[in-house]
């Protein structure tokens, strides 16, 4: 059974605490979701407003812990939201990574770090996790950043799925790779040259 508890975890590491998106949150979520990446490499709204930002932390956060569908962290450093990381679409013992960081919070390990924990807590036996069998990442094509990140945390590359992916209404290119729960948590072999960092 792959059920995350219906109730917020938090998720502690050495720099990082994870811990679900609260309605205190809505501002700085919608401060941060402005930044161009954010709008460029994600599925988030755009323009992006304090509406989209409510809805976010009262409904989407809210329902996926409730249902069990998704668990959504937000990333904090020092008490201050930095950026967002969740997993999606739990069924069947598996699940997709995402995720977004604040552009003064980047370049600094903090995504690697909040990506290993939340990796634990995916392959967990209940009730310390999901006990998840796989976690897919995917990005457009071209997501450099995220791209390393994943390498890093071990994900296997998979393919690129032409305009296999959809953004606001218009196809693009779809990196894709996994990790298996008895996967080395190790940099894989395989990706692209562009991908590595």
């Amino acid at each position: 059974m792959t059920t995350p508890p219906a109730t917020p975890v938090v998720l502690t590491g050495a720099r990082v605490v994870l811990a679900a998106p609260v309605e205190a949150d809505v501002d700085r979520i919608a401060e941060l979701c402005v930044d161009p990446a954010v709008a460029e490499w994600t599925t988030v709204p755009s323009p992006y407003t304090r509406e989209h930002a409510v809805g976010f932390v009262t409904g989407t956060v809210a329902d996926g812990w409730i249902t069990g569908r998704s668990c959504t962290w937000g990333i904090r450093v020092d008490g201050l939201l930095v950026g967002m990381i969740g997993l999606d679409g739990i069924a069947d013992a598996a699940a997709e990574i995402g995720f977004w960081l604040a552009p003064a919070a980047r370049g600094h390990g903090i995504m690697t770090e909040a990506v290993g924990l939340v990796l634990d807590f995916a392959f967990a036996a209940a009730p310390d996790g999901v006990g998840l069998e796989r976690v897919v990442w995917h990005a457009y094509a071209g997501n450099h950043a995220s791209a390393a990140v994943a390498r890093r945390a071990g994900f296997v590359f998979e393919g690129v799925s032409r305009r296999g992916a959809v953004q606001r209404g218009r196809r693009r290119d779809d990196w894709q790779a996994g990790l298996l729960a008895d996967d080395p948590r190790t940099p894989a072999d395989g990706w692209p040259a562009e991908t590595w960092g």
